[in-house]
Formats: C-alpha cells, structure tokens, sequence
C-alpha cells in the first residue's frame, strides 16, 4: 500500500559569529529509526496538540488562515510553524517565545525552564501546558517558511516536512539530549558541507540543500530576511523513483524528469519510465500517450513529442516529421481510434507526417495553414481551421485551441480542459527557449501570447520536445524574464558598441551560447532588434544597429 507521509516540521535556527552565520545542528544516533547517524537541524513529526485551538491561542502575529496560506493547505498550517518551535525545544533546548505582551522574555525565566525537557520527552509535561504555565507564547511573526520536503517512497518511514528559519534567541545556546540525538554544534554553513564533502559528517539532500541555500549569506539577518521575502512561494520537492535503461533512480524538483514521473505515476510505483525514447509509446494519464519521434538534434531535442489524447476515439497532437517508422508507431498506438490529426504550427519537425497519416487513418485535419516560409511545411492543409477559444469535441474529452502566436504565425496550443494539461507545441519548449525567426516569428507578439498565458490555470504543460513541465505560470514567467533580460542586454551591448552589426552584437549578447550555435541565436537576435525598433529604442541604418537617442 502507498505510504502516506507524516506532516512533520524543521527549524533552522541562526545566529551571527565573527567568521559569519552559524546554525544549530543535531547528530541523530546510530539506533534512530529515520536518518540515522545524519547531522540535521531540531524537528520531528507533528503532535495532535499542535494544532488545538488552546494552543493557536499561544502565537502571536501569525493566524491559522495566513499560516495555511503561506504552506497552500486549507486549514491547520499552524500546526506547522507549532510544531517546529516544540520540536526545537525538546531536541535542542532552545526555546523561542515571547511573554504574552509579545516582548522578548527574562533570559534567566527561560534558563530555569531548561529541566523540563525531560519532562516533556517523557509525556508526563505537555508544550501547552509549559507555555500556559509560564504565560509564554510562540513569536509566529518571527518564524519564515523556508522549504517543504516529502521522503522519498520506500523509507521506513516518510513525513512530509516543511523548514522554518528562525533568528536564534539571545543567550540560549542548546544541547543534544543523549538519547535520539548525540551531538550539537553551532556550525557555519560552508563549514558543514565541507565537513560533508571530506566524509567527516553525514548530511541528507534536504539538510544538504538547505546549507547550500543559506551560505551565501554574510549575516544571520540577512539570511533570515531572504527567506521572509520567499515564504509566498516554497515549491514542493517531493522526491520520486523512476525506472529506465540504467535501473531505479531517485529524482528530485530540480530534474528534467520530474514533474513527467509524479503526473505519470500519481499512485508513486515507480514503475514510470525516465527515458526518451523515440517510437516507444508512454502512457502519462488515462487520456493521453506520448510518442517521440526519431529525430533528435540541437533544435529538437530527443525528438518531436506527438500525444495520442482521449478514449475511445483519438486526436493525434503534433504528428511530427514524415518518416514512416513515427508513423507506423503513431498507427499501432492508436489500434484504429484516430479520427482527429491537429498541428499546433506547421513548422517541418512537427506537422509534416500529416499526409502519411490521414492516408492510414482517414482523420480529419484540425489547424491552421502554413504561412510563407522556407521552414514551414507548406503541404499541410487544414480542413478545420479553429477560432482562438474554439472547442474541439473529441467525445470523452474536449480540447480548447489558443491562439499563440510569436514562434510561427500559426501557432495554436490545445487546452485538455478535463485534466488542465496544455499542449504547448514550442510555444513553451522544456528545457530551452524556442528560437524566434523573423519575419513570422515576432518577439513582441510571442511575449504578448506568454502573457496571456498567464490569465489562465494549467496543471501542466506537455510540449512540443522534452519532458512534462510542472508549475505552468512560473515556467511563464520564467520564460518572459528570460526574454526580457536577453533584450536588456541587447541594449547594452548597443549602448557600449555605439553602432553593430547583428553579427557583431550576437558575440556579447550571447556570449553565454555556445559559439557554434551562434547562427541559431542570430534569428532570435533579429527578433529582439525588430521588436526594439517598433517600440522605438533602436533603429537599423545600413545594416547597422544603433539605439534612439530617448533609449540611449
């Protein structure tokens, strides 16, 4: 059966020193059941307590509506933020708390409650009751939600843990408690994880992590108010397993593969394949199968993705570049079903098969026609031309056409309105930004359809090459501040070069491209410097570029 992780909570604990900022760490003992041996910050699983109205009583600056808000639950996030501070407490010895006027309390009251952990790790003293006793209350406006991790399936045991950062109180400096945890240590960041790299400590990924994030700070403040800024938007890296040709691997937020195996293996199996393999058809959900052609390269990635969408009757999205081996696999997985063949643009890596497969298939051919245009393929020929927001009605689904333009006039991404999965084509590309060729590809109207993008919801984009994308809206955003910086430093480049040429102005503007790529950056460049020259910021005189005297 599929192990429901705990909710658990971490705080991380800082402090300033003369070498920089230090944060308090445990050593959990060989005999613990979870990470034994680890070195980790105070934190464990989350007591029924934790969350009782007595006890949201006891925070100060913080309600239950905000708290679950910053942690995108419906109710109860305090708990959380609760249970990280009596955790410390019992782990550590260190108590953050204030008097019930919200003031910084006597050192010397919290000194003498320093005996009553052992109490409260017995069961015989309850945090309420401590905090009630001792008129003390938890200081939620001084507690940031730092970081949420999920144990991998598998463990014995699995919580689903969300990291605080907290300024340490003066004059506390805590101590292990000899039981679950061994040894203590205010330690610097970089100091641990080189102690980690030397094989001296042992560290987690998401110890690990969070070390990595806060050493680059000089002050325990600064740290501290960078994670305050953050809280709004914690993404959840909920580690999975996934199967392929080199085995069972472990994959995390930050990977390729990630949002592709958790949407195509919600029940955690991890059964799912991580690879791209052209011609091998992937289930990703009970409407929708993905196949990758076999044509691979710097433009194209792995290959052109085609989706199989729906149920008994299928649309083919994207049936890829002609080549009859796609082909046949595009016919065998469909066993019949396909009535439908959609082109999001008729670029030649992606609409082309289109003729093979409406000979083998009789399916009617939903898009838009190509525009003039060497690399366009001029043989598709739509027999439905959608509106923007036309409704597609494929039986037990419907798709919804956008209008996207920018990368190709044409272009359309296809809306699953059932599951919210949008089928971006290269509108939005995983893994890389689509290159933008004038003159019907237009920079300022591919970040007006970004923008639109962004009016709307989507669980998750499947595009036209790479894998699933997770967090739609932040990968658009992503995308627009990419673009917009890349025209930034066009303008710099003009303003240190006086006038250039696009072939000049690709060295510096792309300097961050590889050289051989250079003739591809080109296009976009030529994207950008038209764009500029209709807002009026630069302008072209035999062939050389220059800015407007209002931009310089």
């Amino acid at each position: 059966m599929r192990q429901v992780p705990r909710p658990a909570a971490t705080l991380i604990l800082l402090r300033d020193s003369a070498a920089g900022p230090e944060v308090f760490m445990l050593q959990r003992s060989q005999g613990a059941v979870f990470v034994a041996g680890a070195y980790v910050f105070p934190g464990g699983g989350l007591d029924d307590a934790d969350g009782s109205a007595r006890m949201r009583a006891r925070v100060l600056g913080l309600s239950d509506e905000e708290a679950s808000r910053r942690l995108n639950v419906p109710s109860g996030g305090i708990a959380y933020y609760i249970g990280a501070v009596r955790e410390c407490f019992e782990e550590a010895g260190i108590l953050l708390a204030v008097d019930e006027r919200g003031a910084a309390p006597d050192p010397a009251h919290i000194a003498r409650l320093a005996g009553e952990r052992d109490a409260l790790n017995a069961g015989t003293l309850g945090f309420l009751e401590l905090l009630e006793r001792e008129r003390l209350c938890i200081p939620g406006d001084g507690i940031a939600y730092f970081s949420h991790w999920i144990t991998a399936p598998g463990r014995t045991r699995r919580y689903t843990t969300r990291f605080f950062v907290a300024l340490a109180p003066q004059g506390q400096s805590g101590s292990h408690d000899d039981g679950e945890t061994v040894a203590s240590a205010w330690i610097r960041p970089q100091v641990a994880l080189d102690r980690n790299a030397n094989g001296e400590i042992e560290l987690v990924f998401p110890t690990r992590s969070s070390l990595v994030d806060l050493a680059r700070f000089a002050t325990a403040a600064e740290a501290y108010e960078h994670a305050a800024s953050t809280q709004a938007d914690i993404e959840t890296d909920a580690a999975c397993w996934a199967t392929g040709k080199d085995g069972k691997k472990l994959f995390r937020r930050t990977d390729p593969a990630y949002a592709d195996i958790h949407w195509s293996d919600p029940e955690e199996t991890g059964e799912t394949s991580y690879d791209l393999v052209p011609g091998v058809p992937k289930r990703l959900d009970r409407y929708v199968t993905r196949i990758i052609a076999p044509n691979p390269g710097a433009m194209t990635g792995p290959g052109t993705n085609t989706y199989l969408v729906g149920g008994d009757q299928l649309a083919v999205i994207d049936p890829g570049p002609d080549i009859a081996s796609h082909v046949d696999a595009i016919v065998a997985a469909g066993a019949g079903r396909i009535r439908w063949i959609l082109a999001t643009h008729t670029h030649k890596d992606h609409s082309p098969a289109t003729i093979a497969l409406k000979a083998a298939t009789g399916a009617q051919v939903i898009g838009r026609p190509a525009p003039a245009g060497a690399s366009q393929d001029a043989s598709f020929a739509p027999q439905r031309q959608p509106a923007d927001g036309e409704r597609i009605d494929l039986g037990a689904v419907t798709l919804r056409a956008l209008a996207t333009p920018g990368h190709a006039s044409n272009h359309l991404c296809y809306l699953l309105e059932e599951t919210r999965m949008l089928f971006t084509g290269d509108h939005v590309m995983q893994g890389s930004t689509v290159v933008i060729n004038p003159p019907d590809g237009n920079m300022r109207t591919y970040l007006a359809s970004l923008e639109r993008l962004l009016a709307d919801e989507y669980a998750v984009f499947a595009p036209g090459h790479g894998y699933l994308i997770g967090r739609p809206a932040k990968e658009v955003n992503k995308l627009i501040r990419h673009r917009l910086a890349r025209e930034a430093k066009v303008v710099r480049s003009l303003a240190q070069l006086g006038r250039a040429t696009p072939e000049e102005l690709v060295r510096t503007v792309y300097d961050d491209v590889q050289e051989r790529l250079h003739p591809v950056a080109l296009r976009s460049l030529a994207a950008h410097l038209d764009k500029l020259a209709t807002d009026g910021r630069a302008h072209c005189l035999d062939g050389a570029w220059g800015l407007t005297d209002a931009t310089r």
